[in-house]
């Protein structure tokens, strides 16, 4: 059952929120203060193509709190709320339902990318 949901989400949602991921990735490694977050987008991008089937386990790091805040008060509240309201609409719909929980798992990334990790279930 997870690879047919991994082929429906990369059909409809999967190739264009990889090619997004990337180019956020490409725009954060053009700063100096955002390049750890260019490479969570490299992550958010490998994830975003399969994403069922594996988790998302948010850890505590002291040092990357600051840029995590930093993050979410300019750019990161917006993707999460996008992801959010994606979620809602997809989960309208029965056959969304199972869509619309892996972009709430998206927007929990994107509001906090420093500190995430991504494990298979």
């Amino acid at each position: 059952m997870k690879t047919f949901a991994n082929v429906v989400w990369a059909i409809l949602i999967g190739w264009w929120a990889t090619l997004v991921n990337y180019i956020s990735a490409f725009l954060c490694f053009i700063t100096i203060i955002f390049i750890p977050i260019g490479h969570q987008y490299v992550k958010f991008a490998k994830l975003s193509w399969m994403p069922f089937g594996k988790k998302v386990v948010l850890t505590k790091d002291g040092g990357k709190t600051v840029l995590n805040v930093v993050w979410a008060v300019l750019f990161g509240w917006e993707q999460a709320l996008a992801c959010f309201l994606g979620g809602c609409l997809l989960c309208v719909t029965i056959i969304g339902i199972p869509l619309g929980l892996q972009s709430f798992k998206f927007a929990k990334l994107y509001l906090l990318p420093l500190g995430a990790t991504i494990e298979k279930e």
